[in-house]
Parts: structure tokens; sequence; C-alpha cells
């Protein structure tokens, strides 16, 4: 069972910039797909950056020019560079697979809090 470990949040001012971390207990991002999701409030996860195996990256439009998604295969250690961070980015942020079939759905981490406000 593969266990993923985020961290790097924290509040921030609006325009502001955090690097998020998260650490997989094996080397998973070779085979698979992986991404970056958050959960706001009252609201549902949802998939925010993913990279491919092969490095490609696709973004949500609500984060598109603001965020990078990368990743050190030799840290096992996925990243998530916010910059720009407004207000609706405050949320609980996790890694996981980036797929839509929950059978391949890795288990879930604790998170990390971003809040971005004044």
């Amino acid at each position: 069972q593969v266990q993923l470990v985020e961290s790097g949040g924290g509040l921030v001012q609006p325009g502001g910039s955090l690097r998020l971390s998260c650490v997989a207990s094996r080397s998973i991002f070779s085979i698979n797909d992986m991404g970056w999701y958050r959960q706001a409030p009252g609201k549902q996860r949802e998939l925010v950056a993913a990279i491919t195996k092969s490095g490609s990256t696709n973004y949500a439009d609500s984060v598109k020019g603001r965020f990078t998604i990368s990743r050190d295969n030799a840290k096992n250690t996925l990243y998530l560079q916010m910059n720009s961070l407004k207000p609706e980015d405050t949320a609980v942020y996790y890694c996981n697979a980036a797929t839509i079939n929950p059978m391949l759905m890795l288990s879930w981490g604790q998170g990390t809090q971003v809040t971005v406000s004044s």
C-alpha cells in the first residue's frame, strides 16, 4: 500500500506563492499519471494539475498559467508550485493518481491546507 504525505501548505496573502510537496512511500511516478487535487469547504474534490508518466502536464482552467506541477522520480516526490494565489485557491490540497477510475486511486493522504487571505 503506497502512502502519500503532502506538505508545504500555509497561510499566504493574495498574490503570494507556495510550493507543495507530496512524498510517496515507494517509487510510483514512473508507472502512474499523478495529480494534485483540492477540496474547498462545501465543494467536491477537484483535479487541478496532472503530470503523465512521460512528463506531459495538464491544468484546470482555474489555475492555468499560475500553477506548475513537476516531479522528482529519484526522490519519489511530486511538487506543485503555486503563484499569484487567489482567495478562491483556499482548500486542502492532496496528491493522488490522476485518473477517473476509482479502482486505480491510491490511498488518500492527510492533505495540506492552503489558505489565501489578507
